[in-house]
C-alpha cells in the first residue's frame, strides 16, 4: 500500500514539473513576411516577446532550419515581465520565394516556439526598376 501511494505521489510530482500549460514567452507575432527583397541584401526582422511567466526564464537555443537563416537571441536570464527580441536574418542569396523557420527552446518547457519568416528574393536590378 505504501509503495502504491509513494508511486502515485511521485508520478503526480513529475507530471507537474514537466507540464507547463502556457508558453512563458508571448510574442507580438510569430510570422513575418518581408515581401520582395533584393538578392544578396540580407533582411533582418526582430521578433519582440515578453516573459509572461511568474519567474525568470532562459532561452536555451534558437535554431534555424538552414544555414541561410541566422537567429540572434538573448543569452542569460530574462526577468519576469521583461521584453526582449529575437533577431532573424535571411541572407537572400537564392532567388525565389522562401519560407524559413527558427525553433526557440526555453529551459524547462517541453514545447518549442516556432518563428517563421517568408518573402521573395528578386534580382536587385529588377527590384530598383519594379519590372
Amino acid at each position: 500500500m505504501k509503495k502504491v501511494l509513494f508511486l502515485m505521489i511521485a508520478v503526480l510530482a513529475i507530471s507537474t514539473v514537466f507540464a507547463q500549460s502556457k508558453a512563458p514567452l508571448e510574442f507580438k507575432e510569430v510570422k513575418h513576411s518581408f515581401g520582395k527583397i533584393k538578392q544578396n541584401v540580407p533582411a533582418t526582422y526582430a521578433f519582440t516577446f515578453k516573459n509572461t511567466s511568474s519567474a525568470p526564464i532562459v532561452i536555451e537555443s534558437a535554431v534555424a532550419g538552414c544555414g541561410c537563416t541566422t537567429p540572434e537571441y538573448p543569452k542569460g536570464v530574462i526577468a519576469k515581465g521583461a521584453t526582449n527580441t529575437i533577431k532573424v536574418t535571411y541572407n537572400a542569396a537564392a532567388m525565389g520565394a522562401f519560407t524559413k523557420q527558427v525553433t526557440v527552446k526555453v529551459a524547462k518547457v517541453a514545447d518549442p516556439i516556432v518563428l517563421t519568416i517568408e518573402g521573395e528574393v528578386v534580382d536587385a536590378a529588377k527590384a530598383k526598376t519594379g519590372k
